[in-house]
């Protein structure tokens, strides 16, 4: 049962971000100031308390799963991990708050779209480290077979 919530919660962290990225990017390009702002507004309401619940859930699980086990992708899994959280306390929540606040006051200036690069590259890392674990993770469990 565990196990499976780790996957489950694993994948909804990753989509929550896949989903934050894509519509930001999208929004950015093609729509309006009010639709930033609201894709801004979601973000950080549902969007933030689902995402770090589901976080969250994922390193308790993921933890309570490894506890006792050793090998090399556990380790770069676990190596992983506080590079993920630390982008996501120290940066990329920050930023989301902070977008919208300006968003939503129509504030729109050189440090809001500089913020908004920030939190893009930020989110992609964060993207790209959470699917090197999700590999390692389905490598471990047997469900995908390295080709060496």
């Amino acid at each position: 049962m565990i196990k499976k919530l780790h996957a489950v919660t694993s994948i909804i962290a990753f989509l929550t971000i896949v989903s934050f990225l894509v519509s930001t990017v999208i929004a950015d390009l093609f729509y309006s100031h009010e639709t930033i702002a609201k894709i801004k507004s979601l973000i950080v309401l549902p969007g933030l308390p689902i995402l770090i619940t589901a976080m969250a859930v994922t390193g308790a699980t993921g933890f309570k799963i490894s506890k006792g086990r050793k090998g090399k992708l556990i380790g770069k899994k676990k190596k992983r991990m506080p590079f993920i959280v630390m982008n996501g306390i120290f940066i990329l929540i920050p930023a989301a708050i902070l977008l919208d606040m300006w968003a939503s006051t129509g504030q729109f200036d050189t440090m809001f779209w500089i913020i908004q690069l920030i939190e893009i590259i930020f989110g992609v890392v964060n993207l790209i480290l959470l699917s090197m674990s999700i590999r390692g993770g389905l490598v471990l469990t047997g469900k995908l077979k390295l080709k060496r």
